[in-house]
């Protein structure tokens, strides 16, 4: 097995643990899997790494208004590392370079306890999805092996990951339903910043009846 990432091939670790008992293959060397750099400590809110409670951001959502988002999970920070990994998969059209975090991944999700809950992506525009030729939000939850439940479509088309944090968080609903909702769901995405995608999605689905809205993001 070479690793997904780099290339190099992965040295199995040979314990008296490997050894009497099956292992998840990884398909990520132990050199580029350290590169990742997990959350600890972290928002309890939102998994925003070296805050001690609740950050600021979280806090100035719950004064702004009621927050829509009980709670996200992210898998890492998003260190330089995660920015080169996101950039040759999500715009150079590595796709299958999702698979070398798949591991982790199906691990972070099953400590969640959200196996029963809707899991949502958040929808590309058309062209964005010509464009890219996958959603990144779908590829994740096909990655943890669960499928997708589309009840938001995308009526906007600016890019957020142009915008200054201001811009951001006072930019108009992209989103509209398709379906309403009346069960707990997971939204979906790569990339957790500001929380604005994600409180946009949340919005209209707890506007639409659904109870709880979590979210489940690879990066930080």
């Amino acid at each position: 097995m070479r690793c997904y990432v780099c290339f190099e091939e992965i040295l199995p670790e040979v314990t008296w643990s490997t050894f009497l008992l099956p292992q998840k293959v990884k398909k990520i060397c132990y050199g580029c899997e350290r590169q990742f750099e997990h959350i600890v400590p972290a928002c309890p809110k939102c998994g925003r790494p070296d805050s001690t409670g609740l950050c600021f951001d979280c806090e100035r959502w719950g004064m702004e208004q009621e927050d829509p988002l009980e709670q996200n999970v992210a898998l890492y920070q998003y260190n330089d590392f995660a920015k080169d990994w996101v950039a040759r998969w999500k715009y150079r059209g590595d796709y299958e370079l999702l698979q070398s975090l798949e591991c982790q991944l199906r691990s972070l999700f099953q400590k969640t306890e959200w196996d029963t809950y809707a899991l949502v992506p958040v929808p590309l525009s058309g062209g964005r999805l010509v464009e890219r030729g996958f959603n990144q939000s779908e590829a994740i939850i096909q990655s943890l092996g669960q499928k997708s439940t589309n009840l938001l479509r995308r009526t906007g088309t600016e890019k957020q990951s142009k915008k200054q944090r201001r811009a951001r968080v006072a930019s108009s609903n992209p989103f509209s339903m398709i379906d309403p909702i009346y069960t707990p769901v997971v939204l979906v995405d790569d990339i957790y910043t500001t929380g604005t995608t994600i409180r946009h999605a949340a919005s209209l689905l707890k506007q639409s009846g659904c109870p709880q809205v979590f979210s489940l993001t690879l990066f930080r």
